[in-house]
C-alpha cells in the first residue's frame, strides 16, 4: 500500500517522527516536503531550514521512505504522480489550498496527536530563535 504524507518538517522533532512512523505502519511511505515559497505563502513565514536541509533530515531519519519536494504550483501533482492508496495527515493538518477531499481518489486518515502542547511546530517556532536578515538571531537583537 502506498502511503502519502505532506508537510514542512522544519526542525524535525519527536512529533514529526511519531507522525511519520504512524503513517509508515500502513505501508510504503512517500513524503512530499513543502517548497520554501509555498510555506511562506501558506503560513506567512518562511521555514528556518531550507527545503534541501529538510529533505536531508527526513532521508536520514527515514532512509527507506520515498522523499521528494512538492510542486511549486500544483499541490495535487504528488498525488497524481504517486497514486497513493492512503493519505495520512497530521492531527491538525489541513489539505493544501485549493485541494478538497473530492479531488482525492484515496482514503484520508488523521494521525494521532503526539504531545501537541510540546511538539506542535507553531509552539516550537516561538521557542527557537530565528535568524534575522543581518545573520544574528532574534535573541541577539
Amino acid at each position: 500500500m502506498k502511503v502519502l504524507t505532506f508537510g514542512t518538517f522544519d526542525h524535525l522533532h519527536p512529533g514529526h517522527l511519531a507522525f511519520l512512523k504512524e503513517a509508515s505502519s500502513n505501508g510504503e511511505l512517500f513524503i512530499s516536503v513543502a517548497r520554501d515559497a509555498n510555506v511562506k505563502e501558506i503560513k506567512g513565514i518562511a521555514p528556518d531550514q531550507s527545503e534541501g536541509d529538510r529533505v536531508l533530515a527526513l532521508k536520514n531519519a527515514f532512509p527507506k521512505a520515498n522523499i521528494t519536494l512538492g510542486d511549486a504550483q500544483d499541490y495535487l501533482k504528488p498525488v497524481r504522480d504517486i497514486s497513493p492508496d492512503l493519505i495520512v495527515l497530521g492531527y491538525d493538518q489541513k489539505l493544501p489550498p485549493g485541494v478538497s477531499q473530492e479531488d482525492l481518489s484515496c482514503e484520508i486518515q488523521r494521525a494521532a496527536p503526539f504531545d501537541p502542547d510540546i511538539y506542535k511546530s507553531s509552539i516550537r517556532r516561538k521557542l527557537i530563535p530565528r535568524a534575522s536578515p543581518s545573520g544574528t538571531s532574534d535573541i541577539d537583537n
